[in-house]
């Protein structure tokens, strides 16, 4: 079984987003967006949301979660039976 596209993504969106906060804090930020109280505020939320993502969702790394995540999605639709 291989990674998902999603989780990769997932956690390259996160590791930009921790990165960027970093830098934020340091006054050179990774992803320059305009000045001001509206932007601040759109930017907080799209780090906000990608963190949150990235934290919620499943994220199966080692060969055990990947196998493990078939035999649930198996499950689920029902093509094998609960042992």
């Amino acid at each position: 079984m291989k990674i998902t596209k999603g989780t990769i993504i997932r956690t390259i969106m996160l590791i930009i987003v921790l990165i960027n906060l970093i830098l934020k804090q340091t006054g050179r930020p990774l992803l320059e967006i305009q000045e001001g109280t509206v932007a601040s505020f759109i930017e907080t939320i799209i780090e906000i949301a990608a963190i949150a993502v990235a934290w919620w969702k499943n994220n199966s790394f080692s060969e055990n979660a990947r196998k493990a995540d078939e035999y649930l999605r198996q499950l689920n639709e029902g093509t094998i039976e609960e042992k």
